[in-house]
């Protein structure tokens, strides 16, 4: 009875010095650098990676590359139904050198960015093309005559005579 005993506190002091020896998972660091096109071997430098995700849903990222590349983003679970609202802003410089920077607010009224190089509509009141306005003269004859006739043709319901 005692060597059944002591073989099998054996064999469980094995299984626990193999569990406590093997590799725990972590999530993979964030990679230091990246290639700036499929094209070119030329290394960016990633020189911050921050990211932080609170228990209670919220969270944050900043990523900046040596190349000027800058996001940033955060969020929570503020929105109707628990709904995670966010707001953010990334910038890079386009291929013909133009800088881009963009920021947004993303909740219950949809993406909403704001940019100085997005299209803006024009201002009304703005000039009314003529082809719109011969459309609209041709909408109101349209309409004036079938006020006429309907006006000219007898009732088909019940009611008191007007």
């Amino acid at each position: 009875m005692q060597l059944k005993l002591c073989v099998l506190q054996i064999i469980l002091a094995v299984l626990a010095s193999v569990a406590i020896a093997a590799p725990q998972y972590e999530a993979p660091a964030p990679s230091p650098s990246r290639y700036r096109d499929d094209d070119s071997k030329e290394h960016v430098p990633i020189l911050r990676d921050e990211r932080v995700h609170e228990d209670d849903g919220s969270y944050s990222v900043a990523v900046e590359t040596g190349d000027g590349i800058q996001l940033s983003e955060s969020g929570a679970p503020t929105g109707p139904e628990g709904a995670v609202e966010s707001s953010g802003q990334y910038s890079y410089t386009a291929p013909d050198g133009t800088k881009v920077s963009l920021s947004y607010v993303a909740d219950e009224n949809g993406f909403q960015p704001q940019s100085d190089l997005l299209p803006v509509a024009p201002e009304f009141p703005h000039e009314i093309p003529e082809f719109v306005q011969e459309q609209i003269a041709f909408a109101a004859k349209e309409d004036a005559e079938r006020e006429r006739e309907e006006a000219r043709a007898p009732s088909r319901s019940y009611g008191a005579p007007q």
